[in-house]
């Protein structure tokens, strides 16, 4: 099995693309700025914070969600071939069960783990989903993986993602419970705002004659984005 056989060379310059963004990765040259962290203002502020705070909480959780690419991608690319609202209401329901119960719980039981490691299972979790769209496992493995299943374990990973980020706030325990409930509801947000912006994108391009067309050489790019973010992360652990 040849993992570069795509269908087009336009794929194949994508995945060379990848290849050579993950060499810049490992040699440390790409930006800072591509971290997914806490800023410096956020981290601050809420250090010095005590009792229950949900405005604050609620749009930190919404900041985190519409800025936070990896999901986003992730998301784009579960509803991509989903066109009836029930099924998008579906897939998106059971990811957010996922991370519901793993940023509780994550944060309540104070699991660590390296943000590293589970933000590198993210960017993995964004390549899978891309080869999934391209029909790759039915082509290489004659079976097709259940995808709503799919979907709640990387909701599950996606948390515990949030949760690294959560506990990188060092909050203080004073209403630990009520603001963690607030912060979620600000993710749950910022998730239905992006997913509404995201919506509108796909369905107008859906009219287009072009989508079927470019439909799998945009999923190759996704999954070339995955790999860029599983590099970059799998880096950052090995230097740190």
């Amino acid at each position: 099995m040849n993992f570069l056989n795509f269908k087009t060379a336009q794929d194949r310059l994508y995945a060379c693309i990848g290849l050579a963004l993950m060499l810049i990765g490992l040699f440390g040259l790409i930006p800072d700025a591509l971290a997914h962290g806490v800023t410096v203002g956020d981290k601050g502020y809420i250090q010095e914070t005590t009792g229950v705070h949900p405005i604050p909480f609620i749009y930190l959780g919404a900041k985190h969600m519409m800025t936070g690419y990896d999901h986003l991608l992730f998301l784009l690319g579960v509803i991509f071939f989903l066109y009836r609202l029930k099924d998008v209401t579906i897939y998106v329901s059971l990811f957010a069960v996922g991370h519901i119960i793993t940023l509780l719980s994550g944060v309540l039981m104070e699991i660590s783990i390296s943000a590293y490691i589970i933000d590198a299972i993210i960017g993995f979790s964004v390549v899978y989903k891309a080869l999934d769209n391209m029909g790759a496992y039915q082509r290489w493995f004659g079976f097709q993986p259940n995808t709503k299943v799919a979907t709640l374990i990387f909701g599950l990973i996606h948390g515990f993602g949030l949760a690294t980020k959560i506990l990188d706030y060092e909050l203080s325990p004073d209403g630990l419970l009520p603001n963690l409930i607030f912060f979620n509801v600000g993710v749950e947000l910022g998730q239905i705002l992006a997913l509404a912006v995201i919506l509108i994108a796909i369905d107008f391009w859906r009219r287009s004659s072009s989508f079927l067309h470019h439909a799998y050489h945009t999923n190759a790019f996704m999954m070339m984005l995955g790999f860029l973010l599983m590099f970059y992360q799998i880096t950052g652990y090995f230097v740190q």
